[in-house]
């Protein structure tokens, strides 16, 4: 049967929704490659402490209201902001924003995790390319609905309530196996909030990266960034409850500095 004849017969209307859709999607494959790795030689490095100034916030108490055989009888009380002796923050993202080209990819066999266990999330922050794929476990005997939304209007030194778009959400019985989803290579932002809906204090977060140049600090709050290549970036630091900050820093061949971050408490 000839091409032409079928093209005839299909309505103007439905042949540009056809064509449009065939010459867009190069255009999404293009956006998930934006990246290109090369050989960085005589790169630098950026390393820091990122400090909270102010007393940490009480953790949030939430009464547990289902499942209290596996998920205990005491209210959960929430550390939404975790500080050490020193002020040093762990639980937070440190990247440079809007890297062109650089360094490999670390590699990583197979999918990342998040598991459900004992109703809560492991882990409670991660960092994962843009594309790779996520591998959702329930350890619990108790149905959990993981939700998955990507958090939108995130901005450097500003106070927000970002919009969260739903990516994926979808219930977990016991004993039904993993479910396979995938952090998606289009979303426009990096930060990716993610709640049980069956259990209202059960929290995590994912940091879609766009490159390899992302890093979680340590338990005293402590981050080194490495093979950067020369020149002008911008780097910014994010925790899921504190905000992003971002300072201006310029990387030398071989050369090596320090930028630290000082959250505030409200």
């Amino acid at each position: 049967m000839s091409y032409k004849y079928i093209i005839k017969d299909i309505p103007m209307r439905h042949l540009l929704i056809f064509l449009i859709g065939v010459f867009a999607l190069p255009v999404f494959s293009l956006a998930a490659s934006k990246y290109q790795v090369i050989e960085v030689k005589n790169g630098g490095t950026i390393s820091g402490t990122i400090l909270l100034k102010g007393k940490a916030p009480n953790p949030e108490r939430i009464a547990v209201a289902k499942n209290p055989e596996t998920c205990g009888t005491d209210d959960r009380m929430i550390n939404w902001v975790e500080a050490g002796e020193n002020g040093g923050l762990s639980n937070m993202v440190v990247f440079l924003h809007k890297v062109k080209k650089g360094k490999a990819w670390q590699e990583h066999s197979g999918n990342y995790d998040i598991d459900q266990k004992n109703c809560d999330f492991d882990p409670w922050i991660q960092v994962v390319p843009k594309g790779s794929g996520l591998t959702v476990k329930n350890s619990d005997p108790v149905l959990h609905n993981i939700h998955i939304r990507e958090l939108k209007g995130v901005r450097a030194g500003k106070r927000y309530r970002p919009v969260k778009k739903t990516m994926f959400n979808e219930g977990q019985p016991p004993g039904s196996g993993d479910i396979e989803t995938e952090i998606k290579s289009r979303i426009k932002d990096n930060f990716i909030r993610i709640n049980c809906e069956a259990h209202n204090f059960m929290f995590a977060w994912i940091f879609a990266a766009d490159h390899p140049y992302v890093v979680q600090t340590g338990e005293d709050g402590s981050y080194t960034i490495d093979d950067i290549p020369a020149g002008k970036y911008k780097l910014r630091a994010w925790h899921p409850t504190l905000g992003l900050q971002e300072e201006k820093i310029k990387i030398t061949k071989g050369g090596s500095q320090t930028q630290d971050f000082t959250f505030k408490t409200k």
